[in-house]
């Protein structure tokens, strides 16, 4: 079937279309009726269905012919140590965990908070979890004090699951005494403190709470999967909100079962028994989907990867990787790629390895500008696809379904809306507008499987936040437009178009001509205030280790390049040369907080800003 056939059967009968993807996985009981609408009107796909989500990424496999086939590799280079699992094995070692989970009074609906660093048991505490059909929350681990009780308040769990450390590049982060602030600072305590001791670093022990990990595991018994609804949730997952309270974006077992299964052979072109890697966080979305879920649920094996793509121990380690463990398709975030494009401009490192089994690169998590793709093609010499989506999603919104139909790359656009995905392209009063015009990106009601059904715990706010503003509509709050061909561009959040003197303008697309300069490693273009004209573009431009430029001289050829490029219409006049652009862990550049910086604005210091010195140097600078 054709691209275009698959798209128009999901948009044209989309309970047909999905039901046939659905008798892909091993239910308990299929669903009466494929999808429905709960008393608030929000949809659920295959809402009365029986199933277990461990299940399907374990245990059916070890029962139809995968149990001696690797399931996990476990590669961490800032420990030195590489572990793997069969699905067998990997089975065993989630059952034992379950138990150690009952023991402690977990049972179907039961929170559990996991606040772990990327090793092994943090895959495992997730799918135990779901074997008990209990709802995991991850904290990326590193949050500080507060956020973690704010999470621990609005999940309220009856256990947290933690470690003695996380160990980044050069420290060990102790993380114990960050979980013993959070609970003092909450006003939910967890009844259990489950805490695994790592070598590099030992906890202190609370003995009226705290557990040992390991010998709670030896004490425990294997515990079957607990048969739960597809309307059931599988998890919470926090992502930024606009107020500054975190939203527990809430994903239902049934839908995202179906969604995670098709998703890993038509957008990723992924057979089971292939090695996929996902070079992301179990704390962050792709690390649920597609290091955990999506892998396993398709009898893949998965990778999980403990260190950075720089520094353990050089611009190499992606490679290293790639070719050790026989990958075939990698997935990561652009802001990756700039790394290691800034340390290895000439990809001299990946001719030490043998990479040849690399078949596909993916990009998300953010936009892949046009200078990081051309890079990855021409370096690599393979198929380079950026893809579209969001937590809110749990999978993407639109894609170069490599799996069903490869399509002519288009640098700087995420190609084509997914099978399941209505995307309009909206103006300011709810109306489509053609192509080639930039307005709001919003998608059609019903969702597909997968996205979510609820805020945990606050139903209102998931109304006001993505229903209300485009009734009929989920509101995604990015922006961009569709070409000629049906290629959709995303041009950023619908904050980082700025109006300079009446006229609508993207930094993205300023970010996107600044980049292409030679010296540029990185970039972010934002609006500043300006009393004449409402808003000018002001730039932040990170030069390449290996250039000797004159950053005056730099600045002048960008400002050039804009105006050429755009006209004079964009007024881009101003730009600095910084050793680093602030981030997030995840990789995002922080231009809500440069953008407050810049105007004078108070502002919060976001918990998951990677380097605070960053911002200190522009603030200087200014």
């Amino acid at each position: 079937m054709t691209y275009i056939e698959e798209y128009r059967a999901s948009i044209d009968d989309p309970q047909g279309f999905w039901a046939a993807k659905a008798q892909e996985l091993d239910w308990y009981k299929p669903a009466s009726k494929v999808l429905t609408q709960d008393d608030q009107g929000i949809h659920h796909w295959f809402a009365d269905a029986e199933l277990n989500t461990c299940h399907l990424a374990l245990d059916y496999h070890v029962d139809n012919g995968r149990a001696d086939q690797l399931a996990l590799i476990y590669d961490s280079p800032v420990t030195d140590q590489q572990q793997r699992f069969t699905y067998r094995e990997l089975r065993d070692a989630v059952a034992r965990c379950a138990g150690m989970l009952r023991n402690h009074g977990v049972m179907k609906g039961d929170r559990v908070v996991i606040y772990l660093p990327m090793i092994p048991e943090a895959l495992i505490s997730m799918l135990a979890c779901a074997r008990l059909g209990a709802i995991h929350s991850v904290v990326f681990g590193g949050f500080a004090p507060l956020e973690l009780a704010v999470r621990l308040d609005d999940a309220t769990p009856k256990v947290l699951l933690t470690a003695s450390c996380g160990i980044e590049v050069k420290r060990v982060i102790e993380y114990k005494p960050i979980v013993d602030s959070a609970i003092e600072l909450a006003q939910h305590k967890p009844d259990t403190c489950i805490v695994l001791q790592r070598p590099q670093a030992k906890a202190e022990m609370n003995s009226e709470r705290d557990v040992d990990w390991a010998q709670a595991v030896s004490e425990a018994p294997a515990v079957d999967c607990v048969p739960v609804k597809g309307s059931d949730p599988l998890y919470i997952l926090y992502t930024s909100g606009t107020t500054g309270k975190p939203k527990g974006v809430v994903r239902d077992n049934g839908g995202h079962a179906v969604a995670m299964k098709y998703s890993m052979s038509a957008i990723y072109d992924m057979q089971p028994g292939e090695v996929f890697w996902a070079a992301s966080d179990v704390g962050w979305v792709v690390g649920h989907s597609y290091i955990v879920y999506a892998p396993l649920i398709h009898g893949c094996t998965t990778i999980l990867y403990e260190g950075k793509p720089i520094m353990t121990p050089d611009a190499g380690a992606f490679w290293r990787v790639i070719a050790e463990h026989r990958v075939k398709a990698l997935f990561t975030a652009p802001t990756a790629f700039r790394a290691i494009k800034k340390e290895d401009p000439d990809a001299a490192l990946a001719s030490q390895y043998d990479i040849s089994c690399l078949q596909t690169i993916f990009a998300a998590g953010e936009r892949l500008d046009p200078p990081t793709y051309e890079w990855l093609s021409d370096s690599f010499k393979v198929p380079v696809l950026d893809h579209w989506w969001q937590t809110e999603t749990g999978w993407a919104i639109a894609a170069n379904m490599h799996g069903l139909e490869p399509m002519p790359v288009k640098s700087g656009s995420s190609t084509v809306p997914v099978p399941g995905f209505d995307v309009q392209i909206l103006d300011e009063a709810g109306q489509q507008i053609g192509g080639n015009e930039q307005g709001f990106i919003a998608i059609k009601l019903p969702l597909p499987p997968s996205c979510l059904t609820s805020i945990w715990g606050d139903s209102e706010r998931f109304r006001i936040n993505y229903l209300e503003t485009y009734p009929g509509y989920l509101y995604t709050g990015d922006g961009g437009y569709f070409d000629d061909d049906g290629y959709l561009f995303i041009m950023g959040r619908v904050d980082d178009v700025i109006n300079v003197a009446g006229h609508r303008l993207s930094t993205g697309e300023m970010e996107e001509i600044v980049g292409k300069h030679e010296m540029v490693a990185e970039c972010a273009v934002i609006g500043r205030r300006d009393e004449l004209k409402g808003q000018l573009p002001m730039g932040f431009i990170v030069l390449k280790n290996s250039t000797g430029a004159n950053p005056e001289q730099v600045i002048e050829e960008v400002i050039a390049m804009v105006r050429q490029d755009i006209g004079a219409v964009a007024a881009f006049k101003e730009a600095l040369v910084v050793q680093r652009l602030p981030k997030t862990r995840s990789g995002k550049i922080l231009r809500k907080t440069l953008r407050a910086i810049v105007d004078g604005d108070d502002y919060v210091l976001p918990s998951t800003i990677e380097d605070p010195a960053a911002l200190d140097e522009i603030g200087a600078l200014l």
